[in-house]
């Protein structure tokens, strides 16, 4: 495959497992109204942030490969951050609550991919699970000028040298923001403050890290889960939270640097559990079709049910 076609897959997270990138694919990204996001709530009060130079767009992105169409729903100049209840079946509800972090590298947000699919699911067992829309690097609002953006900010991903220049500290703000806002309402919601934790995909992943490491122990997610993210170790904090890894062996950011961030989290003795699949790429989200990163969400529910989180709260 040309290299300029692996640099828009990745970004887009189209979600194509490693054997599929050798095919061609055609992808279109279309500009889409904003979707209502029922009973989402504005992380900070209207007058508290400052006026942003871009304007808020979604779209809708389909890909086409291998015979199948692949589609999802990004946004991206995150304008207003929010987040986005999703509640379990009344007499369901564990206590627990999960905010989901998507990813796109802080130029974007896969918003269904890794952040409503997720959240449904978790809600089925019992989870009440919050779709967290952050603010993200702005970026060109027109479609051209984006994809030199993109295409730019891509250019190391083959050498998984993408996660040293990605950053944004908004994105963590949100994160502990969100945190603030799901426990200040646990009693309304039905949730257990002391069980109120995230789960981020890619650069989700890594704004759930931040929240650890930067966050106050009174601030930080009681559990996360970092899905692809960054491997390179860190420095925990103690009394950090435990950790659910997941990532695919042919990861092709970051899947080749070992497991630096897990054998840190050991080496501070806190909590943490890995999972490595064989194949799965970068992005698989709930799972790729024919390989192990499908039991990746049951593995951590798994994961949520050995800690007790799982067993309803009185």
């Amino acid at each position: 495959m040309k290299k300029s076609l692996k640099v828009w897959l990745i970004p887009l997270l189209v979600l194509c497992s490693a054997s599929a990138l050798a095919q061609i694919p055609n992808f279109h990204r279309e500009h889409v109204d904003a979707p209502e996001l029922a009973g989402s709530i504005d992380l900070w009060p209207s007058d508290s942030l400052p006026a942003s130079s871009v304007e808020e767009r979604w779209e809708q992105v389909t890909v086409n490969i291998g015979g199948r169409e692949l589609k999802d729903l990004s946004v991206r100049n995150v304008t207003v951050p929010t987040l986005t209840p999703v509640f379990p079946d009344q007499g369901k509800a564990t206590g627990t609550a999960v905010i989901v972090a998507p990813g796109g590298a802080f130029m974007m947000l896969a918003i269904d991919h890794e952040g409503f699919n997720v959240a449904r699911e978790l809600a089925a067992r019992g989870v009440t699970a919050f779709v967290l829309k952050y603010r993200v690097n702005e970026s060109p609002v027109d479609p051209a000028e984006f994809d030199k953006f993109a295409a730019a900010r891509m250019a190391g991903a083959g050498s998984g040298s993408i996660d040293p220049v990605a950053s944004e500290p908004r994105a963590t703000e949100d994160a502990l923001q969100a945190l603030r806002l799901v426990r200040e309402n646990a009693g309304k919601w039905n949730i257990k403050p002391d069980r109120v934790g995230m789960i981020g995909f890619s650069a989700g992943a890594m704004t759930a890290l931040n929240a650890v490491l930067e966050g106050k122990p009174e601030e930080r997610p009681n559990f996360i889960g970092y899905i692809y993210g960054p491997m390179r170790p860190v420095t925990v904090p103690e009394g950090a939270s435990p950790m659910f890894a997941a990532i695919a062996l042919d990861d092709g950011l970051f899947g080749r640097h070992g497991f630096g961030v897990v054998e840190s989290w050991q080496a501070a003795k806190r909590p943490v559990e890995l999972h490595a699949y064989e194949r799965g790429d970068h992005g698989f989200g709930l799972g790729i079709p024919g390989t192990t990163t499908t039991l990746m969400l049951d593995q951590f529910l798994a994961w949520l049910q050995m800690h007790g989180l799982l067993v309803p709260a009185n």
